[in-house]
């Protein structure tokens, strides 16, 4: 098997991308709004150990309290300005969930989560993507998420996003509370940091 280079800024619309997603399996891929096609590099061992725990915590807290469901980093979601993207971890209200048909929750739901988490990988950092994550989580926002964190954990920092709101930086947190959006969720931080 050939391998393909996808240069920088690279096009498909949205039909290429769903044939794309259906035969690449092993690559996470999103699609921006512009139909920029965007190839993910595989997580290497410590930010998937990181990003586990991080869907762990939010995925046992969503089986106790009832009121959402939560996705893993291989969710892809279509957002309303046509961008395919796939949080590290991603909530969503129960009723926005059961809102959508059984044929739009087994494709790619086309709705943005009220909840989202990225998590700054070393590749990110090694590549220079970390204005992308930030530019991504403003693009979160504009189209109806309305709670974000961006976590990087080699700097133990964490920028918050919130709906008509300033980013807030927090500097080595140990906790972070879910506020009106997961109410009753902390995020312990002891593992990712």
């Amino acid at each position: 098997m050939e391998t393909i280079a996808i240069p920088k800024g690279f096009r498909v619309n949205p039909e290429q991308f769903e044939q794309l997603a259906q035969v690449e399996q092993m690559a996470r891929m999103e699609l921006t709004k512009d139909g920029e096609l965007i190839i993910m590099s595989p997580t290497g061992g410590e930010a998937g150990r990181k990003n586990r725990r991080l869907t762990q915590q939010i995925g046992i807290w969503t089986d106790r309290d009832g009121t959402g469901e939560a996705f893993d980093s291989s969710t892809v979601f279509v957002l309303p300005n046509g961008a395919r993207r796939s949080p590290d971890v991603s909530w969503i209200k129960l009723e926005r969930w059961n809102a959508l048909t059984l044929k739009e929750k087994q494709g790619f739901p086309p709705l943005a989560p009220d909840f989202v988490i990225e998590l700054v990988s070393p590749s990110d950092l090694k590549n220079q993507r970390y204005e992308d994550l930030q530019l991504k989580m403003q693009e979160y926002l504009n189209n109806g998420v309305k709670l974000g964190w961006l976590i990087e954990p080699s700097a133990k920092i964490v920028e918050i996003y919130r709906i008509g709101q300033q980013v807030e930086v927090l500097t080595n947190p140990q906790t972070l509370s879910g506020e009106d959006i997961l109410p009753g969720f902390t995020l312990d931080l002891s593992e990712i940091f």
